[in-house]
């Protein structure tokens, strides 16, 4: 079973003009991140524009996924949908595509339950044979995953893990402290929460900065591990200033605009999501050209 640890990037959708897939910068961009050092390879994510996709792109995109990463890393596929039939279909083909791990996505629009939640989750990790993480994003989602829930949900076997996006240290520290002692991972799903995850007894982090600059992110955790607490907080501390350019808009059009500005050929978001006003553009060119001067890469 795949280690549920370290700094795995949700990857990028790189696109054309016409918004099709462009699968050789795909090919591309999960080749700089293994390079890098990255711990997993994640596809369609909200970095990923998961949330954007159809299920035929999905399955392209994990089948290139898979082939390109040759089983350097494992690679996790965001198979989460609103309701649990479409969620167990979707997961049932990334297992048929040779996916190693499961993130899926809380049900949303409609507010679930936290029995609800656990019944959801139950019956998917029935379905599959794959180690699942359950994720966390109540600000896209409007349902929050209590943590007496993932404590549940951590007794069954193939549920290995929870990715916090939620922003809320302490909720992402009750997941720690209940499931203590158990062959479960949490990982942080905010970037600027990865040290504090860790040295709180956590696994390291699913982060969108990794796209921009891998291998600063791959170094907070990897400088932790050798125990060099100084060395990975000042990586933590480095990526900051770019994290404030989030103020501009959305910031997975953030990064994906960075990544643009940095010379890959990944395009724009699917619209309308893709807008980034001419003050947030000087804010954020301006961000990575200091950056790339401190070395950070």
């Amino acid at each position: 079973m795949a280690q549920i640890r370290g700094i795995i990037p949700p990857i990028l959708t790189p696109m054309h003009e016409d918004e099709s897939v462009n699968e050789t910068e795909l090919k591309r961009q999960i080749e700089r991140m293994i390079a890098a050092g990255v711990h997993g390879i994640f596809c369609f994510g909200t970095n990923g524009e998961g949330y954007i996709l159809s299920e035929a792109e999905k399955e392209r995109i994990l089948a290139i996924t898979v082939e390109t990463v040759a089983g350097r890393v494992p690679v996790y596929a965001g198979t989460g949908c609103v309701g649990t039939r479409a969620t167990v279909r979707l997961s049932q083909i990334a297992q048929d595509l040779h996916a190693d791990v499961l993130s899926i996505i809380t049900p949303y629009f409609a507010a679930a339950s936290q029995e609800e939640l656990y019944e959801h989750y139950r019956t998917i990790a029935e379905k599959v044979s794959l180690p699942i993480v359950v994720y966390n994003i109540p600000a896209r989602t409007g349902v929050n995953v209590a943590p007496d829930t993932v404590r549940r949900l951590a007794e069954i076997d193939n549920i290995v893990g929870v990715k916090d996006s939620s922003g809320n240290f302490d909720n992402m520290l009750q997941y720690i402290e209940k499931t203590r002692g158990m062959d479960f991972s949490v990982l942080s799903g905010n970037d600027s929460l990865i040290l504090w995850n860790l040295l709180a007894g956590g696994t390291g982090g699913i982060a969108g900065c990794a796209n921009v600059y891998p291998e600063t992110m791959v170094s907070i955790y990897n400088r932790f591990i050798a125990g060099d607490v100084e060395g990975s907080r000042a990586a933590q501390d480095s990526i900051r200033s770019f994290r404030s350019c989030f103020r501009y808009g959305n910031p997975n059009t953030i990064v994906k605009k960075a990544v643009g500005m940095l010379g890959y050929p990944v395009g724009a978001c699917r619209a309308p999501f893709q807008s980034l006003s001419e003050a947030g553009v000087t804010a954020l060119r301006q961000v990575l050209q200091e950056n790339t001067e401190r070395g950070m890469r």
